[in-house]
Order: structure tokens, then C-alpha cells, then sequence
């Protein structure tokens, strides 16, 4: 390595201060997986909930989660170059129309391309607006999503309005893309899970998801996830990327071009963004409706912020926000209940924590909700269908106001830049 490289690198990792989080190697993330599969399982058992780690459960958890981690993938390449991506909701927009417009039209996988050239389009747009221009980030993003529902609306009048089986509001049905199902594996698994016995089974339903009716276009997204690492972290490309996230003027003194790095950021940020939206329109419903994003580019930024802006954390984030959209839509109220219980339980762990730490105030109220949430959950039955409709929005403030002490974000993200501003 070049000691030029060698100085970006130094740049683009600079130590952290204020405690921020390590990062999360894989041997850490399957013991995060296995420690939440151990206390799902304590839960199911205790509540009755079986359905909570069932296989279709599981798979449709997947599903829900692949445009909120496809998302959040884009945030992660936005802002590792310094960008802040609000507007990933816009994208997401233009990505699940002109995938339907073209998927009715010319199959799926055209659909899918031209999902994410729309989304890319709206990334381009956000770079010359910030990087060019250096409109405020923040201000950029909102007036994308701003634009990108106005304009899905009107030229859904004159594409959809008039197409057979379609109107102003949503669009014709899509061919559906190709499904993988593991002949035998997914059998056994279904059976061993449908015993319901103590992890086995509820390991059972998340092995047995992961082979059952897969659409090809989530293998293609969970691919992406190691692919965005082994860019951002193995490459000489993404270190200088990363680099102007952390300190562009550095960068730059090196020879990186730093406007390119972060147009191709922002762009690419895009394009996954709408990558996520095709996926909504084409594989999760087979057909564009209006206002069917429902918030997931935010709840993707979100779990990206959770994931300490790291592909891994990010999709744990996803596959929790994921998980918790699907409880409504199997079981609905019970096993949002269930989720009542899991709550509470996970309270008093931090409540031990914070008392190991000494800070006595955080411990006592971890100990008073958890409390709280434990008379709740022993003296109801079911919860209002409201609650259930909003526990993906309650769970994403949640897991925000628990990560967010201890994040550390790229330095210079959302910082405005000029060329030669260092000289």
C-alpha cells in the first residue's frame, strides 16, 4: 500500500471518541442472532404465541425487510461519502412506479432495471443538489420525496389510468419474479418447526423461511449486503470513498476527487433505494399503489443509524423492523402481545446492566417500565388493532432512543464542502 493510501486509510478510520460502538464482526452478529432466536423461544413458550417463529412468519418477515434493508444500504453508501439521504422515501417513490410502468409492460426484470434507474435518477438529483450546489441536506431530501410523490401521481394519470386493469392509483398486475423453494429441506423443516419444541423449533422456522418461496430478486439483495462491505471496506475504491466521509479536505490534499466519489455515492444510494421500491411493486404486492412506500425509506435510515452505519448492524436493523411489521399481518394482535412480554424481559436485562454500570437512575426506570409492561401484558388478552397497526413506528423510536447513545457517525457527514476549501 502506497503511503498516500496509507494517510486516506488513516483518514477514512480515525480513532473513535466518546465510546462509540466496535464494530460488528460476523461471530458477533450470530451470537446476536442466537441469543434473540433463545429469547423468542422463552417467549413462544411462555405465551403460546407458536405462529411468533413460524416459517411463514419468518418468510414473510424477509420479505418486509428486504425494502427497508435495500434502504438502508443506500443511506450507508450516501453517508459513508458524506451525504446525508433523507429523500431515500422519494426514491424509494420513483423506484416502485417506473418498476411497474415497465414490469406490466415488459416483464419483471425490466421492471427491476428501470426501478432502478428511477431511483438513481432521484439520487443524481440529490447530489448535484448537495455536492454542486451545497443545498442543505436535509432541505434536499425532503423536497426529492416532495417531488418524487407529486410527480408519480401525475404520470400515474396518464399511464396507469389507461391501461387495462389499472387506474390513477395503482397500476396493472405484474408477472411474478421466479420463487425458490428447497424441495425436501423446506419439508422437514415446516415439520420441525409445527413440533414446537424449545429453540429447535423456532430455529427450525427461521432455517425453513430462508428456503421457502424465496423470490430470486431477495437472493439479489441479500447478496448486495456482503457486496457493500467487501466495496466499502476491502477496496482501494471504497476507502477513498469512505475517506470523504471523514475528512474530505484530507482527501482531497491525496488526489481523490472528492465530487466524484460522492456523486457516485449519492447515486448508487439511489439506485438500491429504487432497487427497494421495484421490489415493493413487483414482488411484494405485483402491482404500483399509491403511497404503498408507507415511511419505509425512513424506517431504512433509521435502521441503518442503528447498525452504527455498517452493512451487518444495518440488517439486523431491518430484518427487527421487518419482523415487527410482519407480527400484524399474521397473528396480528397476539403476537404483538407476545411482543409485550419480550419487551418487558428485555427491560430487565437492562435494568441488571445499568445497576452493574452504577447508574442507578437509568435502572430504576428500566425497572418501573418493565414493571408496567408486565402488568399490561398479564392483565389483557389482545391489544387495540391500533397499537398493532403502529407497533413498526413505535419499535423504530425505540430501538433509536436505545442505540442512539452510543453511534458514531462519519465525521464530515452533512457537512457542507467546496473544492479546494482546505487550501
Amino acid at each position: 500500500m502506497s503511503e498516500s493510501t496509507s494517510t486516506v486509510s488513516a483518514a477514512a478510520t480515525a480513532p473513535k471518541k466518546g465510546g462509540g460502538r466496535r464494530k460488528l464482526s460476523l461471530p458477533v452478529i450470530l451470537l446476536i442472532i442466537a441469543g434473540g432466536l433463545l429469547l423468542f423461544s422463552l417467549v413462544r413458550v411462555i405465551s403460546g404465541a407458536n405462529d411468533l417463529t413460524s416459517v411463514g412468519q419468518v418468510a414473510g418477515a424477509l420479505q418486509l425487510a428486504v425494502p427497508i434493508g435495500l434502504a438502508g444500504l443506500g443511506g450507508l453508501w450516501s453517508e459513508r461519502a458524506g451525504v446525508v439521504n433523507i429523500g431515500l422515501e422519494g426514491m424509494m417513490i420513483l423506484g416502485t412506479f417506473f418498476g411497474a410502468w415497465a414490469g406490466y409492460q415488459w416483464g419483471p426484470w425490466t421492471g427491476v432495471l428501470l426501478g432502478i434507474v428511477g431511483g438513481a435518477l432521484g439520487g443524481l438529483l440529490h447530489a448535484i443538489i448537495t455536492v454542486t450546489f451545497n443545498v442543505n441536506h436535509i432541505v434536499s431530501g425532503v423536497a426529492i420525496t416532495i417531488l418524487a410523490t407529486g410527480l408519480t401521481r401525475y404520470l400515474a394519470n396518464f399511464t396507469f389510468a389507461e391501461a387495462e386493469g389499472g387506474s390513477s392509483k395503482q397500476s396493472p398486475r405484474i408477472d411474478a419474479i421466479d420463487r425458490i423453494t428447497i424441495p425436501g429441506l423446506s419439508d422437514g423443516l415446516a415439520d420441525l418447526q409445527a413440533k414446537h419444541w424449545f429453540f429447535v423449533s423456532d430455529l427450525a422456522g427461521v432455517l425453513g423461511g430462508l428456503v421457502t418461496g424465496l423470490s430470486l430478486l431477495t437472493v439479489v439483495a441479500l447478496l448486495l449486503i456482503p457486496a457493500t462491505w467487501w466495496i466499502l471496506w476491502r477496496t482501494a475504491f471504497g476507502l477513498r470513498l469512505r475517506s470523504c466521509g471523514e475528512n474530505p479536505i484530507a482527501a482531497e490534499s491525496l488526489g481523490v476527487n472528492v465530487y466524484k466519489y460522492k456523486y457516485i455515492a449519492v447515486t448508487v444510494s439511489g439506485a438500491l433505494a429504487g432497487l427497494g421500491g421495484a421490489f415493493l411493486a413487483i414482488v411484494s404486492t405485483g402491482i404500483y399503489q399509491e403511497g404503498q412506500t408507507g415511511g419505509r425509506g425512513y424506517i431504512g435510515l433509521a435502521a441503518m443509524i442503528f447498525g452504527n452505519w455498517m452493512p451487518g448492524g444495518m440488517a439486523l436493523g431491518a430484518g427487527l423492523f421487518g419482523f415487527t411489521d410482519s407480527l400484524k399481518l399474521r397473528g396480528g394482535a397476539e403476537n404483538v402481545h407476545a411482543m409485550l412480554l419480550l419487551l418487558a424481559i428485555l427491560l430487565v436485562a437492562m435494568a441488571v446492566w445499568q445497576l452493574y454500570k452504577k447508574k442507578y437512575v437509568n435502572a430504576a426506570i428500566a425497572a418501573v417500565v418493565s414493571a408496567g409492561l408486565f402488568v399490561w401484558y398479564v392483565g389483557t388478552d389482545k391489544l387495540p388493532s391500533q397499537f398493532v397497526d403502529a407497533a413498526p413506528y413505535v419499535t423504530t423510536l425505540l430501538v433509536l432512543a436505545l442505540s442512539a447513545q452510543r453511534l458514531r457517525m462519519p465525521k464530515a457527514d452533512g457537512m457542507p464542502y467546496k473544492k479546494g476549501q482546505g487550501k
